[in-house]
């Protein structure tokens, strides 16, 4: 039998054994990639780890194509994408969904935001918005609420101002808090404290005759944290694995999870690939992708396993290693507790 018949075979049982544990199963974990390029040795070793701690904790495992940035994704992307990790010896659980197929979803839940009276227009431009971040006092990073409190007279002058530029206001959500704590594997307490603001959940921009949603001329261009809450709570989702560089994100998207009545989910935040120079890995860095990282998959998941640490056990043996070799060992001896938390640094040919 050929080294690619082998793989698949491999893949398939692999699939086939999950299939069964999964009837007990608690939740799902998952990873959802943003199409828009190949995936990099960082991207590759986060959707290992959440690979291994979904598998070794006994949830099922998903696969989600981001695509809620329609200008910035393609379908060619997303293609290579799951080759990659494929190849790698990933397997998930079928269908791999897209945003793009969730929009009617993501306007039920701002609906129900709409309907609850937890929600605002605003009329900001970023220019607006950044120098009201100038302003004394003023936290970087969080929206002012300059919009929050208009009259209605103030609000119809601001809609007709925008409508004379063809343009629409977005919506932002009217937060209750100012903070919000998420539970998180590996900070001291369990447990993350962070800011929540009035975050925008619909986008504006120029009016969109085509739109049917009811208010005359807004496209479908949901925000992020809206759109993976209820794309996490539609495949029930219950442990989100992800680089630590999104670790502010988390509360706002728990805080809009408990306002939609969703359960809340167990974040793991696990660190970045950084370039040489301390920087967000990146296509400077050398060979970062899988294509062209010397040796292909099996050196990239033996470095992944190398950059792991203690908390997997990978021997070489005689015969070189697959890929599905290297990820069947690295699932049967993950130690989540043994999981360094430092940064990884990326340097070429080492």
């Amino acid at each position: 039998m050929s080294d690619a018949n082998t793989t698949a075979q491999q893949a398939a049982e692999t699939a086939q054994q999950r299939a069964a544990t999964n009837a007990t199963a608690t939740g799902a974990g998952r990873y959802a990639p943003s199409p828009s390029g190949d995936l990099h040795l960082g991207n590759l070793r986060t959707a290992v780890l959440a690979y291994l701690f979904a598998t070794s904790e006994n949830r099922a495992f998903r696969m989600r194509i981001d695509d809620i940035d329609a200008q910035r994704s393609s379908t060619e992307a997303a293609t290579r994408q799951l080759e990659d990790l494929a190849a790698l010896g990933i397997t998930w659980d079928e269908p791999v969904t897209t945003q793009q197929q969730t929009l009617p979803h993501y306007r039920a839940a701002l609906k129900q935001l709409q309907d609850q009276g937890l929600t605002y227009e605003c009329y900001c431009s970023r220019k607006d918005i950044t120098e009201a971040q100038r302003a004394p006092h003023a936290t970087p990073g969080i929206y002012p609420g300059t919009c929050r409190d208009l009259t209605p007279e103030q609000r119809q002058q601001r809609r007709d101002d925008l409508a004379e530029r063809g343009r629409m206001w977005s919506v932002r959500l009217a937060s209750h808090h100012k903070e919000w704590d998420v539970p998180e594997r590996y900070q001291p307490t369990g447990t993350y404290r962070g800011e929540v603001d009035d975050m925008v959940l619909r986008r504006g921009g120029n009016i969109d005759p085509t739109s049917n949603d009811g208010a005359g001329g807004h496209a479908d261009d949901f925000a992020y944290n809206l759109a993976v809450v209820v794309d996490d709570a539609l495949a029930g989702v219950t442990q989100v694995v992800r680089g630590d560089d999104l670790l502010t994100s988390a509360p706002r998207q728990a805080y809009l999870a408990h306002l939609l009545g969703l359960q809340p989910v167990e974040y793991v935040h696990v660190p970045l690939v950084l370039g040489p120079e301390g920087k967000r890995l990146a296509k400077r860095d050398g060979a970062v992708t899988m294509r062209e990282f010397p040796g292909g998959a099996a050196a990239v998941a033996r470095w992944i396993a190398d950059s792991l640490g203690d908390a997997v056990a990978v021997s070489g043996g005689d015969a070189t290693p697959t890929p599905n070799d290297i990820m069947d060992q690295m699932a049967q001896t993950f130690a989540p507790e043994k999981l360094p938390l430092e940064a990884v640094t990326w340097r070429a040919g080492r």
